[in-house]
């Protein structure tokens, strides 16, 4: 359910911009030649090797760093030069090992210079990594083994070795980087600090670190920025280790023992061995009935303290996938019947390929993935995709399969960002549209709030999982032909009422309370769209619904048959190592409110009924 106050499964992440202006734009530099002067940008490098510049007095850094590699500069001007590169090392380091290679062997003569495509000197994603999709991995990913160093190693060396056989270790796992797009600069710090028996995935890391050290700083005003002189460094270190043994200790925590299949009390795809028993203590039997929704994989005891605080109920644990073709793994706490459920109809596409069967074509062997990870708040970025494009293409070569380091590295971004293949060695990030579908939503549900596709991102991967939700209210259809009043708690954008409306249950009142005016805004739009003919009434914030307020609302249209809601898990899901405080954290712990409003109009209501 939607997270009242921020984003469900990673409340660090907040993309400011569109993915498609995130490649930022490298400038053009002119080139001309002379006799004896070749201009390189802003400089002037002649024949010699001398470098002069109107702005500077001595050798651009630029150039420098080649001269320090040991390129001589007559190289390093030539290489400029014939690659029109401007100032971007990966192209020109490129043309160095080139030139060097022809010199060390001379018989090998390429038709044409390599010319490659300019690289991306970070990758947003590395910095916005949204870790909280571990938390749905498939049991048909569990041997996927995360102990590759060795194989990425040899992948390597048997590329480089088509390559070039007379580069330099160091100078081959430069051109593999800058093959894959990491600025030949932050290679070399990388292989220099990791020492020379680093792996690649060593490397890669310790760039991917510096990368988001360095974003992150970038925010930082400079008079809170760290110092070396005055202790500020010692400071963040220590706060640092303080903050990391927090998180220590919240990750050593055991969460609640989940089924292997979360398929519930029953779900209409797999059959559940023997009749399934449950009972409902006789204070919590509805009417009302109520329905609480959150995050599967909390911390140890928060869902033993829920269902303690809603009547001993048992949860019931469901993965999504079992509906749709992407994972979403909730625990619902509910006193519905569990007789005479049935599934929304047409049925939802179960797999990838149905859901996207453009995609086939394009779909390599190797990536036997048949489900999508759960869909969080935020996508993977445009620079992602393109970097993924050039691991491809750098491998080309190759007959057949790439090698095992290629298949691990494009995998494992493609779980993370539930990226598809969309052309030959091309993946791309879903559409809002596709979170939509995938969701259960009607297409351009998101988009009738006129909002950003950021937020339209952000309020999707908040949402239900609208088929399964509608599958357990699906029993309510019988109890309420003439229509249901519902109490919508954290409402988010509407994926309970849509979930009633789809299955042709009327609506006839509606009090939903949502701290989002973007998502009020959506699910208001949505609401008179449908020409739904109930009444629609708003509140922003769940602590305005005290007894007074509930009394008058349940005077006004006697009583509520469903109070359903899914308070913030902020500090419940496994994506927040910083705030990960349980129903003791500052969001969750409305958790609380849901159950003192449950209790209030049980209350109120069985007086009515006296």
């Amino acid at each position: 359910m939607d997270n009242n106050l921020s984003g469900e499964d990673n409340d660090s992440i907040d993309w400011d911009t569109e993915d498609e202006l995130e490649i930022q734009e490298i400038p053009e530099a002119t080139f001309s030649s002379c006799t004896n002067l070749r201009n390189v940008g802003n400089y002037t490098v002649s024949g010699d090797g001398e470098a002069s510049s109107s702005s500077v007095p001595c050798q651009s850094k630029f150039i420098q760093q080649f001269i320090v590699m040991g390129f001589p500069e007559e190289s390093i001007a030539k290489a400029i030069e014939q690659n029109d590169s401007g100032e971007n090392e990966g192209l020109v380091l490129d043309a160095l090992l080139t030139f060097k290679a022809l010199e060390d062997s001379p018989e090998e003569q390429p038709s044409t210079s390599a010319q490659m495509e300019p690289c991306i000197s970070s990758d947003d994603s590395s910095s916005q990594y949204n870790e909280s999709f571990l938390d749905d991995v498939y049991e048909e990913d569990s041997n996927w083994s995360s102990d590759s160093d060795n194989c990425i190693n040899s992948a390597k060396q048997g590329y480089l070795k088509d390559k070039s056989t007379s580069l330099s270790e160091n100078e081959q796992t430069l051109l593999f980087l800058a093959n894959m797009g990491y600025p030949a600069e932050e290679a070399s710090i990388a292989m220099e600090r990791c020492g020379p028996q680093a792996s690649l995935a060593e490397l890669i890391d310790f760039m991917c670190a510096a990368q988001m050290a360095r974003e992150e700083d970038a925010y930082l005003p400079e008079d809170v920025k760290p110092k070396l002189n005055n202790g500020g460094y010692k400071r963040k270190m220590y706060n640092e280790h303080c903050i990391r043994k927090k998180q220590r200790a919240i990750t050593d925590e055991e969460p609640i023992h989940l089924p292997k299949h979360m398929i519930g009390f029953g779900v209409p795809t797999e059959s559940v061995p023997g009749m399934v028993q449950r009972t409902v203590p006789e204070q919590a039997i509805g009417p009302p009935f109520f329905y609480y929704e959150n995050v599967a994989l909390a911390p140890k005891g928060v869902w033993d303290t829920m269902s303690r605080f809603l009547y001993d109920i048992e949860p019931e644990f469901v993965d999504s996938k079992y509906f749709c073709a992407t994972a979403r793994k909730r625990g619902y706490i509910h006193n519905l019947p569990i007789e005479g459920r049935f599934p929304l109809l047409p049925l939802p596409p179960r797999t990838i390929h149905e859901a996207f069967p453009l995609t086939k074509k394009w779909w390599p062997s190797w990536d036997t993935r048949t489900k999508l990870n759960c869909l969080q708040t935020s996508v993977g970025s445009a620079r992602l995709a393109d970097r993924i494009r050039k691991a491809m293409k750098a491998m080309e070569n190759f007959d057949g399969e790439p090698p095992l380091m290629v298949q691990k590295y494009v995998l494992e971004e493609c779980r993370k960002w539930n990226l598809l293949w969309v052309g030959r060695n091309k993946v791309a990030p879903l559409e809002t549209d596709e979170f939509e579908m995938l969701l259960g939503f009607p297409r351009n549900h998101t988009r009738g709030g006129g909002i950003s596709r950021t937020d339209r991102y952000k309020s999707l991967g908040n949402s239900f999982q609208v088929d399964t939700v509608a599958y357990h209210l699906s029993v309510l259809k019988d109890l309420y032909p003439n229509g249901i009043n519902v109490l919508s708690l954290f409402s988010g954008i509407g994926g309970a009422e849509v979930a009633l409306y789809r299955l042709g249950i009327p609506l006839n009142n509606v009090v939903s309370v949502e701290i989002s005016e973007v998502n009020r805004n959506i699910l208001r739009s949505w609401w008179e769209q449908t020409n739904q003919k109930g009444n629609l009434i708003d509140f922003n914030d769940v602590q305005q619904l005290n007894g007074d307020v509930l009394e008058q609302l349940i005077d006004s249209f006697g009583g509520f048959d469903l109070v359903i809601g899914g308070s913030p898990c902020n500090n419940l899901t496994g994506s927040n190592r910083v705030s990960r405080d349980g129903l003791e954290g500052k969001d969750s712990a409305l958790f609380y409110d849901y159950v003192r409003i449950v209790d209030l109009v049980k209350s109120i209501m069985s007086n009515r009924r006296v």
